[in-house]
C-alpha cells in the first residue's frame, strides 16, 4: 500500500503506550491497532487531528506516501517501459 503509517515511531519518541494513546485520543485500542498496522482504509480528520494533538506532531509525521513499484513482468501495469511506444486510441465517435 502506498500510504505508510508511522504511529509506532511517534509512540516510541514520546515513550507512550498504544493503550495510553488510544485513551487520550478517544478511540478503542483495537481501532488504533488497525490504523497503526496499516490495515485501515480511511482515517477521519478529527481522529488524525487528535493523534497529532496528543503526540504533538504534524500529520506528515504519522503518514507518508511511498509509490507502488510494479514488479518486472507485471502485465497490465500502468507504467510503460522505457523506450516503449504507446498506441493512441481514438475517442468514441471520433475518426479512426
Amino acid at each position: 500500500m502506498p500510504i505508510v503509517v508511522e504511529i509506532d515511531v511517534m509512540l516510541a519518541r514520546r515513550k507512550m503506550s498504544v493503550g495510553e494513546l488510544a485513551e487520550r485520543v478517544g478511540i478503542t485500542p483495537a481501532n488504533l491497532a488497525v490504523l497503526k498496522n496499516g490495515r485501515a482504509k480511511a482515517v477521519r480528520f478529527t481522529t488524525l487531528a487528535a493523534l497529532c494533538q496528543v503526540l504533538d506532531c504534524q500529520p506528515g509525521d504519522l503518514l507518508r506516501w511511498e509509490p507502488d513499484v510494479p514488479e518486472p513482468g507485471d502485465e497490465g501495469s500502468p507504467v510503460a517501459e522505457e523506450g516503449s511506444t504507446a498506441a493512441t486510441v481514438p475517442a468514441a465517435g471520433g475518426p479512426a
